[in-house]
């Protein structure tokens, strides 16, 4: 692959003039695929793989290059790039550099996917002694490109992991440390996955939870002290002034992916919100302001043999596609990965539902009570031989959206927590058929990667990325 598929590199700059104009873009043929040694027992460092995706390959499905990073610790999460569609009139840029932000040890790295874009490089690290010592910033966790240029990347807490400490770094085009992007005033009290709308003049962020809190392990006290959030924080784009909080109340605890419809005229978008496994719809009112309404909601399950006598879906790793006209998310806990037709945005539906794994699949000792008292527990199939571990939780639509990628590891403390077998054994990644036309889901049988036979040992897969752009990284303006 040439500088010019691999980066996106034309003559108006990188990405697409439009969402719709992105659709239209190359198959992709590599994944990039953040995984994860820390937590695993295993003393290796956190790795960027690269996975061959072009099913014409004869290295299809496989993982074709590892990019060791050179400190153990990081936990790698959750990636950018230095440049997107934001910046497509800029023919000076280039999308060439993927940001990894290490969650736990607050080093952020930058990787060169230009130069092999089947094996890219490291090229610049930002410590964490330097983020703290200039921004008081630590766990840092989504990170986006901005049309200046400059790189933002939210940040969930101080150095001790008090969520009062969080806020916005802002990198510029070299990766030095500009400082932070939010402005004195009044102060979000968390901070988790944000996004951004230009033609709103808004940037609205979501509210996981305290460093402290979540780093332990899930834990129902954490809620009811107050350690977890259920608001979304509203900000005038692009100076930085925390305008409006909205409280999602008991029917929104912790807010986690969060995403505008991609049209950047649009004035609304979803939330997930995990505990209480429903999905949020925020827009814009008359009076300028902005409002919300749960839009979708997963009910709990009846189970036995579980912590709890009701399970929650524990709703997680939403996207929409570029399109606007499909949301998906997964529920970690009980297995499902579901697709919604959100052409009437205020009533989705359910139009496609497939179970890749979950607390409740065949063989496991937790099963769900339907209403007659009668027990139930879900098929799931073996694919390749491999029996699925784990439940689904990070995905990434192809920018036709007609394949999804799945990954099954949330965060190393909650894996081990509630799937140690993805701890022992390592996750995967899976892939998911979509039909675009009424809308469906069926496991694709031709792919599997097993981050369980890894060279090092088992390891923790989480968020993947195209090197040209992809439906959670790229904002229009």
């Amino acid at each position: 692959m040439g500088e010019e598929s691999g980066c996106c590199k034309r003559a108006g700059g990188p990405g697409y003039a439009t969402p719709l104009e992105a659709m239209s873009g190359p198959t992709e043929a590599l994944l990039y695929v953040t995984c994860v040694y820390n937590g695993t027992g295993r003393e290796k460092p956190d790795f960027l793989a690269t996975v061959d995706v072009d099913p014409n390959s004869p290295t299809y499905s496989k993982v074709i290059h590892r990019l060791s990073l050179p400190y153990t610790g990081d936990e790698l999460h959750h990636t950018g790039w230095n440049s997107c569609s934001s910046c497509h009139g800029d023919p000076s840029a280039t999308r060439r550099f993927l940001i990894l932000p290490g969650l736990l040890s607050g080093r952020v790295y930058v990787i060169d996917t230009q130069k092999n874009p089947k094996a890219p490089s490291l090229h610049k690290v930002v410590e964490p002694e330097d983020i703290v010592e200039k921004t008081g910033l630590a766990y840092p966790h989504t990170s986006h490109c901005l049309a200046s240029g400059d790189v933002m990347i939210s940040f969930l807490g101080d150095k001790d992991g008090h969520s009062k400490g969080n806020g916005f770094l802002l990198l510029d085009s070299q990766f030095n440390i500009k400082g932070r992007w939010e402005k004195p005033g009044p102060k979000a009290d968390f901070s988790y996955d944000f996004w951004y709308q230009p033609r709103h003049k808004t940037m609205i962020c979501s509210s996981f939870g305290a460093p402290y809190a979540f780093t332990q392990g899930f834990n129902l006290k954490h809620v009811e002290d107050g350690l977890y959030g259920r608001q979304l924080f509203v900000y005038d784009w692009p100076d930085g002034h925390l305008r409006q909080t909205l409280d999602l109340g008991d029917n929104g605890l912790i807010p986690g992916e969060i995403r505008f419809l991609h049209e950047p005229s649009k004035d609304m978008g979803y939330v997930e919100c995990v505990l209480t496994s429903n999905v949020v719809r925020f827009f814009k009112t008359q009076d300028g302001s902005w409002g919300h309404e749960v839009s979708i909601q997963v009910e709990p399950l009846k189970v036995e043999n579980w912590i709890l006598p009701e399970m929650p879906g524990l709703i997680i790793g939403l996207l929409i596609s570029l399109d606007d006209r499909f949301l998906y998310f997964v529920n970690w806990f009980h297995g499902d990965v579901r697709q919604y037709n959100i052409e009437d945005p205020k009533n989705p539906v359910l139009v496609g539902q497939v179970y890749v794994g979950g607390l409740l699949r065949k063989g496991s000792p937790i099963v769900a009570v339907a209403e007659d008292g009668t027990t139930w527990q879900t098929d799931v199939p073996t694919i390749q031989g491999h029996s699925l571990r784990g439940g689904p939780h990070m995905t990434q639509l192809s920018l036709d959206g007609k394949r999804l990628y799945v990954t099954n590891s949330l965060f190393s403390t909650w894996d081990r927590q509630f799937y140690p077998d993805v701890i022992e054994k390592g996750s995967h990644m899976l892939l998911i058929d979509v039909d675009t036309e009424k809308g469906g889901l069926t496991i694709n049988p031709d792919f599997f990667v097993d981050f369980g036979a890894e060279p090092d040992g088992p390891c923790l897969a989480h968020e993947m990325r195209y090197p040209g752009g992809d439906c959670t990284s790229d904002i229009w303006i």
